[in-house]
């Protein structure tokens, strides 16, 4: 595709009127500028300049090849233009696939407070609990948690966020409340899908602790709702159980304890990013573990 460049170059070459004002211009040998433009005419089959001592006049076949190339030149030059602008100043449509229940519970403040930081930008999230493929699907970023399986993908660290225990007043009067961490096996507690275990750190130890429960569930909102309903202890993130601490509806079980960090990522196809999908996960990183 070397003749792409060789048509800009003929269109400066005529802009110039001359080889040397064009090889001044474009920073380039003379010489080299009139080789390639040599090359061009063989290319093609026709002369496109005249060539005099003092000038360059176009040809027949140069004039309408001319009036062509400006036009691609031109076009070509805008894309870049275009682009540029998108990567100062972030716009068009940001596609991202989102946790569903972290990002109704937590990350919903901060995707607002984002949208009103670039007007530009216009937002279609795909809220679902799939793993979306940012391969063959058209996303510029998936937000995930837990560490990422696939190494082929570009995964950037977003923020660790704490696991806390929680129940209801009501379910810890009825049922007691543990002591230590070997007393929940004699607990519900709602895990996610068939966890059967919970691992603990206060700091100092790590233990492991069987858990059981009537309920076998893939929601975290769910999971939530269900203690605040009496149904048994949870180990959840602070913010995604911040308004039910606030009303009394849920307290800290076992305090001096906390589960493993989750580890939250954006993801991506390519390091190469617009600048929309850059400002966002800057944004999340920037604001994610503070919210």
């Amino acid at each position: 595709m070397e003749f792409l460049n060789d048509m800009a170059l003929f269109v400066e070459v005529v802009k110039a009127k001359s080889f040397r004002g064009a090889a001044d211009t474009i920073g380039m040998p003379n010489s080299t500028l009139s080789r390639r433009i040599s090359v061009l005419e063989k290319t093609i089959g026709l002369r496109l300049l005249h060539r005099t001592t003092r000038k360059i006049e176009l040809t027949e076949a140069g004039q309408i090849y001319y009036e062509r190339c400006k036009r691609i030149v031109d076009e070509a030059r805008l894309a870049h233009e275009q682009l540029g602008e998108m990567l100062a100043q972030p716009s068009g449509m940001l596609r991202a696939s989102l946790p569903v229940d972290f990002a109704v519970t937590y990350m919903a403040p901060l995707i607002a407070e984002f949208a009103r930081l670039y007007p530009g930008i216009v937002f279609d999230f795909d809220l679902t609990s799939r793993w979306v493929d940012l391969v063959s699907e058209p996303f510029d970023v998936a937000i995930r948690m837990g560490e990422p399986e696939n190494s082929q993908l570009i995964a950037r660290p977003l923020a660790v966020l704490p696991a806390y225990l929680y129940a209801s007043p009501q379910y810890l009067e009825y049922s007691g409340e543990p002591a230590e961490p070997a007393d929940l096996a004699y607990h519900e507690c709602l895990g996610i899908m068939k966890a059967s275990t919970w691992t603990l750190h206060d700091g100092v130890n790590t233990t492991k602790v069987s858990i059981g429960s009537r309920f076998t569930l893939n929601s975290v909102g769910m999971i939530c709702r269900l203690a605040t309903l009496d149904m048994g202890i949870i180990m959840m993130l602070e913010k995604i159980v911040a308004d039910d601490l606030a009303s009394g509806r849920l307290r800290r079980v076992l305090p001096q304890w906390h589960g493993t960090p989750v580890s939250v990522y954006a993801v991506t196809e390519t390091r190469l990013l617009p600048a929309k999908t850059k400002h966002f996960i800057k944004f999340l990183r920037e604001h994610l573990g503070k919210a």
